[in-house]
């Protein structure tokens, strides 16, 4: 229809004006990559494990590749700041966003109204890693296995209740997942911040929580918290000798993942090459061992296996938030 109306010399015209544009986009695909400095926008708190997992791989491509790979904190709004910030990024090879549940999986389905689609916005790079997190209970409980906790919560209705980091926390919504999965009778006390649940259960005000398992071998270690599973699609080898949830309950998997991706736009060979060099990097025993003490479960995609992931995880994160409950406000 646009043809008709415009006529010859109006398309004519329209591919000119097209013309440079397409021309830029094939030569900044076809040139060496990278130019100059990268950043890679993390929108969390410096600090956690998350953001040394990017810094470490930021750091080895820097030195491979010879240009700056920079890792840029953008905090707010539980990391839609920077995710914005990423999403409206020139997509020209120079910008890409650290993800995590909690801001391209747990957000989209807390705020509908975000001024951008993770989806339809962003592109993925590479799953670089997973991080299992841990159910632990009270010693108090005369449980050890998730199926003696679940009959617990059963026959004691109402006399459990669990902590979290706050209403959409990754650790909340794993255990929705759990209670959806198992019937785990338990009720929800958010907190402000990760240690505090482990303090709930240590002050007796809760009976158990789910947490990072970087936080929890002293309290484990000392007897003052019960390991019961790991939540991660696998044993942890930092705790071999804990159970996954997904021995009890079959496919379950509530693992902490971290993704890099990419402005929609960002020309594909630019896309393909980091994500080969940062498998590259995760591929050295060096960066291995240094993941393996944060606990760190190692993957490394291609783009296309980190997009199907993806798109697992919105309808996997989207069904926990759906389930309990939670919003925004």
């Amino acid at each position: 229809m646009v043809a008709i109306t415009l006529g010859r010399r109006g398309l004519v015209a329209l591919a000119a004006s097209l013309a440079p544009s397409l021309a830029a986009t094939r030569a900044m695909a076809q040139a060496p990559w990278p130019r100059g400095s990268v950043r890679f926008i993390f929108p969390f708190t410096p600090g956690s494990a998350v953001d040394v997992v990017a810094r470490l791989i930021a750091q080895d491509l820097a030195e491979r590749l010879g240009q700056p790979f920079i890792v840029e904190s953008r905090t707010g709004a539980g990391g839609s700041v920077g995710t914005e910030a990423a999403a409206r990024a020139r997509p020209d090879g120079d910008t890409f966003l650290v993800g995590s549940p909690g801001n391209m999986a747990i957000n989209p389905a807390l705020m509908p109204n975000l001024p951008f689609d993770v989806a339809r916005d962003f592109v993925a790079v590479t799953h670089l890693v997973t991080f299992p997190q841990v159910l632990v209970v009270s010693p108090n409980l005369p449980v050890r296995t998730l199926a003696e906790l679940v009959a617990y919560s059963k026959e004691n209705p109402g006399r459990l209740n669990y902590a979290s980091s706050g209403v959409g926390a990754t650790n909340h919504l794993a255990m929705e997942m759990l209670r959806a999965a198992t019937g785990l009778n338990a009720t929800h006390v958010p907190y402000r911040g990760g240690l505090v649940t482990v303090q709930a259960i240590l002050s007796n005000d809760v009976q158990m929580c789910i947490e990072g398992i970087l936080t929890l071998p002293p309290f484990i270690a000392d007897g003052k918290v019960r390991a019961i599973a790991v939540t991660g699609a696998e044993r942890s080898a930092l705790m071999p000798n804990v159970p996954t949830v997904a021995e009890t309950v079959p496919g379950f998997d509530a693992g902490a993942w971290v993704m890099l991706f990419a402005p929609m736009g960002t020309p594909q060979p630019i896309v393909d090459k980091l994500s080969s060099e940062v498998r590259v990097s995760l591929a050295k025993p060096a960066i291995r061992a240094r993941l393996a003490e944060l606990g760190a479960t190692v993957t490394g995609t291609t783009p296309a296996e980190a997009a199907a992931i993806h798109r697992q995880e919105l309808i996997k994160w989207r069904r926990a938030v759906e389930a309990s409950g939670a919003t925004a406000g």
